[in-house]
């Protein structure tokens, strides 16, 4: 398992953006040499968790459990391929990290990961996408086609900060008990609500903002 390359945003236009200006950090691309990663900080505060990584609208994205976003390589092989062969290149779903090697729509919430020598990042969520993410897409339909997948990437929080670049290995240094997994955690909150209070099972390292919801399904449901 492998860090093809570390992904950082600027801030650009974005026609869809809640951001300040119009503006949004998710057209992210690949950067040579070490990155720091480190918690950013409770989200509406802390952006991301990349040192120089941008992140514009800090009441949706950023903050201590959206620290960082993992997307897989291979998944991205596989959008090319429903896209007629579009090329998608590393960093274009606005992820920080493309993986090789790594099920990261399948980790389990409260899964960790050592990256390089130091980072040590746990599984907390997958992504919801929102408009931004469709219009920097450019694809139509895109929000109902990239949920109807299912196939979401990871949210992670820093457990231990450190410094990464492209090519380092990526450890898998811990599994929880149960099957929660980011996907799962993704259908739950989208098209299967049901599902809801079976991401308890993920307790706190679930995504506070998953958790709440979960609780409250749960209690409404007795």
């Amino acid at each position: 398992m492998q860090l093809l390359t570390v992904n950082i945003g600027r801030l650009r236009p974005n026609a869809r953006t809640d951001g300040p200006n119009g503006l949004s950090g998710i057209d992210k691309r690949p950067v040579e040499g070490p990155v720091e990663v480190r918690d950013p900080g409770p989200k509406g505060v802390g952006g991301s968790g990349l040192s120089g990584d941008a992140v514009s609208d800090l009441l949706h994205h950023g903050g201590s459990d959206q620290a960082v976003y993992a997307f897989a390589r291979e998944d991205l092989d596989a959008w090319e391929r429903e896209l007629g062969g579009r090329t998608l290149a590393n960093g274009v779903f606005g992820e920080n990290l493309t993986t090789l090697g790594l099920d990261v729509s399948g980790a389990l919430i409260g899964e960790r990961w050592r990256v390089g020598a130091d980072l040590v990042l746990e599984v907390t969520s997958g992504r919801i996408p929102c408009r931004t993410f469709a219009e920097h897409v450019g694809e139509q339909g895109w929000v109902k086609r990239f949920t109807q997948r299912g196939v979401t990437g990871a949210y992670l929080r820093v457990i231990d900060p450190g410094t990464v670049r492209a090519g380092d290995p990526v450890e898998i240094v811990h599994r929880p008990d149960h099957g929660i997994t980011a996907a799962l955690q993704f259908r739950a909150s989208t098209t299967e609500r049901t599902l809801l209070p079976s991401l308890l099972a993920a307790g706190e390292a679930l995504h506070p903002e998953a958790l709440r919801k979960a609780r409250e399904y749960a209690a409404q449901q007795g």
